[in-house]
């Protein structure tokens, strides 16, 4: 864990806000300690969950898409800390490890365009560079036997979070996608597109199920592919439940759950699946906020859920005086999988 910055006590206690007769969050989760092992001291932490940020835009820009998800994982972590501890939810079940050091690597994609073919291939290059740090970050989470909650970044990072999860149980494994992308595109270099297409390729992926994909927004190409190894992944669209009503939202859910729960899984939610909300793929029409903390509740609960994913939040890009509130909606969403593994 030698890239990753540790969040330390003394910036834990600059973004919390104190408030008499109040226990926030940031004043029960645990930090590592100065000096310590961080393995050692995650091992032996009463914490449930382990917490950490990826705050990179690489996987995005090389998709061809709008930067910014390298501003998700500071917005969310300012929100996260100042919720209330109490009965329903307690700060002392979460350690913050910190972030991903990727500093460099951002330096380096910002010189880099993607409309240069050798540059493209150099940010290739990087994705792949964070995909083995990632992978190994999971692995030692999930084997010190704590889950992970991880804030993207771009859904390039859903890779890692796989192969780390595989490695450390010893065999592939599932994941559910909520996403308006399949995110499973060509292997033409890693990329914010492309995560789970490696990830199955590569062997670390078994079952894959996309939920509430956007019709419009998937290639013919795609689709073929999808079909050719339908044992393995499947789908349903935003609009077979909302627009054309021939599936219910809960029915879809259930279906989910069928297709991936016989193993361990990994819950992924992109934010571009809902509407308003800033990310690298912002979206006018989509599944609501409400939906989406049903669908971390729900996939939360079962046994073999493993992590969370939230990415491709963009706050940054939001240039109101409520740019604040994409890291809000992802502490929200992070409580509910708390939440749900306490019931």
């Amino acid at each position: 864990m030698d890239n990753i910055k540790l969040l330390s006590v003394n910036e834990l206690a600059r973004i919390t806000q104190h408030r008499s007769g109040e226990v926030k969050f940031g004043e029960k989760v645990y930090t590592i300690p100065k000096n310590e092992n961080p393995l050692d001291f995650m091992k032996n932490c009463e914490a449930q969950f382990v917490l950490f940020g990826i705050p990179e835009d690489i996987g995005v820009k090389a998709n061809l898409g709008r930067t910014g998800t390298a501003s998700a994982y500071e917005s969310a972590l300012k929100s996260l800390v100042n919720i209330q501890h109490n009965k329903f939810c307690k700060g002392n079940t979460l350690l913050i490890l910190g972030n991903l050091e990727v500093s460099e690597e951002m330096k380096r994609a910002a010189q880099l365009t993607v409309s240069n073919k050798d540059d493209r291939k150099e940010l290739f290059a990087l994705v792949e560079k964070i995909d083995k740090e990632v992978s190994h970050i999971i692995h030692e989470i999930v084997k010190a036997g704590k889950i992970p909650i991880i804030i993207g970044g771009g859904h390039n990072n859903a890779y890692g979070n796989i192969k780390g999860l595989a490695l450390a149980k010893g065999k592939p494994v599932n994941a559910v996608n909520f996403d308006a992308h399949t995110d499973f595109r060509v292997l033409e270099g890693r990329h914010s597109g492309n995560g789970f297409s490696y990830a199955f390729e590569d062997g670390f992926l078994k079952k894959y199920f996309i939920f509430g994909m956007h019709e419009s927004f998937i290639s013919k190409g795609v689709l073929q592919n999808i079909k050719s190894v339908s044992e393995r992944v499947q789908y349903t669209t935003y609009e077979e439940i909302e627009v054309r009503k021939e599936k219910s939202y809960a029915n879809q859910l259930s279906v989910a759950l069928d297709f991936i729960k016989n193993d361990c899984f990994g819950i992924e939610l992109d934010l571009d699946a809902i509407p308003g909300i800033y990310s690298s793929a912002m979206t006018l029409s989509g599944f609501s906020v409400q939906q989406a903390r049903e669908y971390i509740h729900f996939f939360g609960k079962n046994k073999n859920a493993s992590y969370l994913h939230i990415c491709e939040g963009a706050p940054d890009l939001d240039q109101t005086n409520n740019n604040h509130l994409t890291g809000k909606l992802v502490a929200y969403l992070i409580t509910d999988f708390m939440k749900s593994k306490m019931s």
